[in-house]
């Protein structure tokens, strides 16, 4: 195939076999994980948890990415159009609230083949938000819940630290497709069923960012049309060490002031403390599941 499914729109030649252009990824999809995980938002995860897939390959350059294992080295299992169809079924059999598709963009042509037929749950699109809108329309009626992260508002932290200086314009474009297929969030006991729920890791001395991102969610939406996630568990990982700014956790004082800035704005949703900076959380690639 050749890819333009995300805004890199490389035009690279994925084959079956061989993986291209800048997430590096064949045409069939690379797994490295699939289970129950209960560390997502409480409506995603819920009592039982959320059913997440864990692909390979990225079309970001997050520097301080804590899935880079995966997201930039690659490993993982390819699976056929057919076995991933088994995972999912598995995860529900297993009691999975929904089925939690983590960073699943270079895919996007498989997973509309797979939910051709729809599934008794619920389906998260989990992506680091650099999707492109075309995509996104491509897959309307088969996505039920959108959870992007909301990283940058600004060009230049972008271009320095996800080697992406459009990601801003093309996230914020993307939240708004999202919110247009799914409209206002709709809850039942508990957990999402439809809607958006925006992420934001706040990263070591990059407060006014986190404030700008919250700015312009609480600029587009409504109080209660979206759910938002201020992440306090940035921990340095990847390549962090090489950027002095990002090789430390956040200070007390920047995520309480993020905390009481997002509860000012009135936005609805979760905020992290301190204890979630810890590598336990950071799930293990070990082909579990696969």
């Amino acid at each position: 195939m050749i890819c333009r499914l995300c805004p890199r729109a490389c035009g690279a030649l994925r084959t079956q076999s061989a993986g291209a252009g800048t997430c590096r990824m064949p045409a069939l999809p690379v797994v490295a994980r699939s289970a129950l995980h209960r560390w997502e938002e409480p409506p995603i995860s819920g009592e039982r948890g959320a059913g997440a897939v864990f692909f390979s390959g990225c079309s970001l350059g997050c520097v301080f990415c804590q899935n880079e294992l995966i997201s930039h080295r690659g490993f993982g299992k390819p699976v056929s159009i057919s076995r991933l169809r088994e995972i999912f079924e598995r995860l529900i059999a297993q009691g999975a609230h929904n089925i939690d598709l983590v960073n699943p963009t270079h895919y996007a042509h498989c997973i509309f083949k797979v939910l051709a037929r729809p599934l008794p749950v619920p389906v998260v699109w989990n992506s680091g938000g650099y999707d492109r809108v075309d995509t996104l329309r491509a897959l309307e009626g088969r996505i039920d819940v959108y959870l992007p992260d909301l990283k940058y508002c600004t060009p230049e932290l972008a271009s320095r630290y996800s080697a992406a200086p459009d990601y801003p314009q093309r996230a914020q474009a993307a939240v708004l497709e999202m919110f247009r297929q799914t409209g206002p969030c709709v809850l039942e006991n508990g957990l999402l069923k439809r809607g958006v729920l925006i992420r934001h890791l706040i990263l070591p001395g990059r407060l006014a960012e986190a404030k700008r991102v919250m700015d312009w969610v609480s600029e587009q939406f409504s109080p209660g049309q979206v759910l938002f996630s201020l992440m306090g568990q940035y921990t340095p990982w990847g390549r962090a060490a090489d950027y002095p700014e990002l090789n430390r956790t956040l200070r007390p004082s920047e995520l309480r002031a993020a905390q009481a800035y997002m509860r000012d704005l009135g936005l609805e949703g979760f905020t992290q403390d301190a204890g979630a900076a810890q590598a336990v959380y950071i799930p293990p690639f070990d082909l579990t599941g696969i």
